[in-house]
């Protein structure tokens, strides 16, 4: 499976591919576009040059560089950042936890991919180390907020959908087309602090809770990359208005998350509920434009039994169920120390490790 990332060398850096056996220096046999220190020049060429380019790398005999002996740079260049909440069982978890005895869900939530528009400039590239943040926070039975450091500090295993060509402004992208915009996908962990994120949220959403970190991986896998794992997903109901009508579908890619060491969760990018041509036709409904680099978030993935979870939140039940580790130690949310690799079949891994906070 190919893949795209940015690797430094002598001081420079440039546009790089990963192939089976290793990495290949595109900068080397491929023309200028790949001498740059982004994969955004390459992107903003469109479809019929990426195919190209697929075709050629594969032709290519040039020397394999060893992955673990790189340095790898964030490998685009983040316009603006949307994060959705994709997942029916994470959004149906969410809702028992937080409103018991009600709907899980809200009523717009099978109706439209719910998002939110986060901060492009702290995502950061797969290895940053996540300093713990700080903000307000009101504990359950406390009449006033405190400001300190977020105590319930969470992860979030998803999928980030890269754009490759712009659109126009307040020109929608027609459900049809949607696909030709995303150049591909790239592992994504969208680091959480529940309880800042719990006294913020309403009305306008998540705020600090969210915008310290987000964490992708140093490779970029093109959608046609994806073709032989896309597959039918269960019917929408009710069947979403016209601009959102289309086949139910997926892409189904293997999932992990594993924390000091010890896998907790295992699960598959085939629970998404909305698909990222969804997602596409209803941010651009409104005139929104796409940006070449625009990084598109799928929200957290979770399955339907307990270790099919993707956040901490739900594989601890907001803390009532701690999640056990070797060695007998449990967690609930992260401490200081705690290291956290997600991964996914032919997308490669996001790493992250938690540092004390600084306020």
């Amino acid at each position: 499976m190919i893949a795209y990332g940015v690797l430094r060398e002598g001081g420079r850096s440039r546009v790089a591919a990963r192939v089976e056996g290793g990495v290949l220096d595109l900068a080397a046999g491929l023309g200028d576009v790949f001498a740059a220190p982004s994969i955004n020049p390459f992107m903003a060429r469109g479809p019929d040059f990426w195919r190209e380019t697929h075709a050629r790398v594969r032709e290519l005999d040039g020397p394999l560089l060893e992955p673990e002996a790189l340095e790898l740079r964030l490998p685009f260049e983040v316009a603006d950042y949307v994060d959705f909440f994709s997942s029916l069982h994470h959004a149906t978890n969410m809702g028992r936890m937080f409103r018991p005895g009600s709907e899980p869900l809200f009523p717009n939530w099978r109706q439209l991919p719910v998002g939110y528009h986060g901060r492009a400039g702290t995502v950061v590239p797969s290895g940053t180390p996540v300093v713990r943040p700080c903000g307000q926070r009101r504990p359950p039975g406390a009449e006033e907020p405190t400001f300190g450091p977020s105590v319930r500090l969470d992860i979030e295993l998803e999928l980030g959908f890269v754009v490759g060509v712009p659109s126009e402004l307040a020109a929608p992208v027609p459900l049809g087309r949607a696909l030709d915009h995303v150049f591909g996908v790239v592992l994504l962990n969208d680091w959480s602090a529940r309880d800042l994120q719990a006294w913020e949220y309403q009305p306008l959403g998540p705020f600090l809770g969210k915008s310290f970190a987000t964490s992708v991986g140093d490779w970029v896998v093109p959608l046609t990359e994806l073709e032989d794992r896309r597959v039918p997903a269960a019917p929408q109901e009710p069947e979403p208005l016209p601009y959102l009508r289309e086949e139910p579908w997926a892409y189904d890619v293997p999932l992990e998350v594993e924390l000091n060491g010890a896998v907790v969760a295992r699960t598959t990018s085939r629970h998404l509920y909305w698909s990222i041509a969804q997602q596409v036709a209803h941010l651009t409904s409104g005139g929104a434009t796409l940006r070449t680099g625009d990084l598109l978030a799928s929200g957290t993935i979770s399955g339907p039994e307990r270790d099919t979870r993707g956040s901490l939140i739900e594989l601890s039940w907001n803390g009532e169920e701690p999640i056990e580790l070797p060695g007998g130690e449990t967690r609930s949310f992260l401490e200081d120390g705690d290291a956290v690799v997600l991964r996914g079949e032919g997308l490669g891994e996001v790493r992250g490790r938690i540092e004390p906070a600084r306020c």
